[in-house]
């Protein structure tokens, strides 16, 4: 099982699992694995201001 970190620009906002973060946030699931996903880094890429972005990065386990 993989962890996920979410960040808000470079502020560290939390750690957990999928479901844990997404419930802090008070979203869907589905909305943290798009924040993690490379079609989410290439929008980022071509807005001008990511500053504040938030942005979700997958950690895997090493059993994964």
């Amino acid at each position: 099982m993989s962890d996920y970190a979410l960040y808000k620009g470079d502020e560290f906002v939390c750690l957990g699992s999928l479901q844990e973060v997404a419930s802090y946030q008070g979203v869907k699931s589905t909305t943290i694995s798009y924040l993690a996903s490379k079609a989410y880094m290439k929008k980022l890429e071509k807005r001008k201001n990511c500053d504040s972005a938030l942005i979700a990065i997958r950690i895997e386990d090493d059993d994964d």
